[in-house]
């Protein structure tokens, strides 16, 4: 029964990409963040301006305030990580673009502490002790767009973030609820990672992401039980993976047509109602691995534009000839370029090799050992 060519798609080594889901940021550097941050190489062009003497006079005049004690200032950014800080630092430079404050003992912000910096563009606060923030800490910040939050001791988001904001990162914190208008205003807000804080369901009051138009929305290693309700519909990126999710139900997915990347990896999902994917016309990647599923979901044939699904790790004893591609050839506009199957109980030679016929290439299917 196993022919040549069978033989060469279930044992090469496969190509696929890593099988794990987007994984939570994780600031290395604060240059890094500045070179992210900056837009249409404007950090560059400072740097070339020091070099070529075309910049501003950098000779301090006594009313301007000097770098914090133990800071580097440079550039317009202003590095303050690792200090042992308890409190932020008074006399910042007033024409800062980027402030790093990261691995320190701050443990609240005050009314005052960004007075004056009308120029901030981006703020990192990561791993410190911050549990308490002045409702009027961010007024003066006019013009930030990013605010880096995680790893810290706040248990609610703070409140009067800048009207600017684009992106923030408030990963592991103590966050339990997020109420109805914790986001009002905030149109231009783009990204927003909220992962391994103890929420749950109930936790999302009606209307607490309204107004926003998101692209990305990580709520991971979280205590979810399902997929929460009034999420934005703008999202082109879901991530929900390390929660205690047990079933995708009919309407769960309805409200997010505009999905191209879906993660519900590390949960204890046994069933995937038929008809749920249905809703998600545009996705591209989906993961479902390391979960409780015993068969493969149904819809992914019709899905035209699917290329990637992660299914590793689950209790898949069986694998249909039509599970995947569809009858016609003409129904799916793009072919698979990565199919995951290992570590389920699934005995590889009795899988048709037809099951696999809108795959690019054979490369791109993981089959492996069942550890039981």
């Amino acid at each position: 029964m196993l022919s040549h060519c069978y033989l060469l798609l279930f044992l090469s080594v496969a190509q696929l990409p890593s099988p794990s889901s987007a994984l939570p940021f994780e600031q290395k550097g604060f240059w890094d963040f500045a070179m992210d941050s900056m837009d249409s190489g404007g950090l560059m062009a400072m740097m070339r301006d020091e070099v070529e003497g075309s910049g501003p006079d950098e000779i301090p005049s006594t009313d301007i305030p000097m770098c914090p004690f133990g800071c580097h200032c440079r550039l317009r950014v202003v590095q303050c990580s690792d200090l042992g800080l308890t409190e932020v630092p008074k006399n910042l430079p007033p024409d800062t673009k980027f402030l790093d404050l990261q691995n320190n003992q701050i443990t609240e912000l005050k009314e005052n502490d960004f007075k004056g910096l009308t120029n901030l563009y981006g703020l990192s606060l990561r791993n410190n002790l911050i549990s308490r923030v002045h409702p009027k800490t961010f007024v003066p910040l006019k013009n930030m767009q990013k605010l880096y939050f995680s790893k810290n001791l706040l248990v609610s988001i703070p409140k009067n973030l800048p009207a600017s904001l684009v992106e923030m990162r408030i990963h592991e914190n103590r966050i339990r609820k997020v109420a109805a208008g914790t986001f009002a205003g905030l149109h231009n807000m783009n990204c927003i990672e909220m992962g391994a804080n103890p929420i749950q369901n109930s936790g999302f009051e009606p209307g607490a992401f309204k107004g926003l138009k998101l692209n990305y929305l990580r709520i991971s290693e979280s205590r979810l039980t399902g997929v929460p309700k009034d999420l934005p519909e703008s999202l082109n990126e879901l991530h929900l993976d390390q929660n205690q999710i047990q079933a995708i139900e009919l309407e769960d997915l309805s409200r997010y047509k505009n999905l191209i990347r879906l993660g519900l990896g590390y949960n204890h999902i046994r069933n995937i109602e038929n008809g749920s994917l249905s809703y998600l016309p545009m996705l591209r990647e989906l993961h479902l691995d390391n979960n409780r599923l015993t068969r493969v979901p149904t819809g992914l044939p019709d899905m035209k534009y699917l290329q990637v699904v992660y299914l590793h790790s689950n209790n898949i004893s069986q694998v249909g000839v039509n599970d995947f591609c569809p009858r016609g050839f003409g129904m799916k506009r793009t072919f698979y370029n990565g199919i995951s199957l290992f570590a389920n109980p699934v005995n590889y030679w009795e899988v048709q090799p037809a099951t696999f016929r809108c795959v690019s290439d054979r490369l791109a299917i993981q089959f492996g050992n069942y550890k039981k």
